[in-house]
């Protein structure tokens, strides 16, 4: 069976996603596979830019004003590197995609004075429009208690992880709930586990797509 060829992986911060990235890279790497690693936000110029205005900075903005940026650093990232990757055959893995903006951008911040939420299905049908129908063939949500995740967290926290912990569990219940209208193939990864352990539980879900 062929390897799926856009695989994102998403979860709330700190549930090891860079690392399993690294470790699936090697292992379709050594299975032939010409592989591509992404970042949403970023990879791109723009998508830095826009990287740094919206988790690295102490601005305050509009849940939507702050989606529609999200989703302008993903349009530049397909547009200008995703869709010439998967033309030529490389096996992309990108480091969250559309179902992460439409997760943090539709659950409420608990704290005084946050600002309104946009509903999921408004997010998706932009999220659409932004992405020219592309999606995931398939979808690894890396899945712990935020209480677990956020202890491993080292530096400062960004704009999303400084929320708080009922909020990263909301942002946690999310990601299950909207895991189903990704457009491919969804698979909840039990990540509260050893590095070698979460790998293995990928690379089935890989394998076997």
């Amino acid at each position: 069976m062929p390897f799926p060829q856009f695989i994102s992986l998403d979860g709330i911060d700190g549930v090891g996603k860079s690392t399993q990235i690294q470790l699936l890279t090697q292992r379709l790497t050594e299975a032939g596979q010409d592989v591509l690693v992404v970042r949403d936000p970023g990879s791109t110029e723009i998508g830095q830019k826009l990287r740094a205005l919206l988790l690295d900075s102490d601005l305050h903005m509009n849940r939507l004003t702050e989606a529609m940026l999200f989703m302008a650093s993903r349009t530049e990232m397909i547009e200008s590197i995703l869709r010439p990757a998967l033309a030529a055959g490389k096996t992309v893995i990108s480091d969250r995609f559309l179902l992460a903006n439409v997760v943090y951008q539709s659950t409420g911040d608990l704290r005084p004075g946050s600002k309104p939420t946009v509903a999921p299905e408004t997010l998706w049908q932009m999220g659409r429009i932004a992405c020219g129908g592309l999606s995931p063939d398939l979808t690894l949500v890396l899945d712990m208690p935020a209480e677990v995740s956020l202890k491993r967290l080292d530096g400062p926290a960004d704009r999303m992880e400084a929320r708080g912990t009922d909020y990263m569990n909301a942002v946690r219940n999310a990601f299950l709930a909207q895991l189903p209208h990704t457009g491919g193939r969804g698979v909840v990864i039990d990540a509260d586990d050893t590095p070698e352990g979460v790998a293995e539980r990928i690379w089935t879900a890989v394998h076997g797509s």
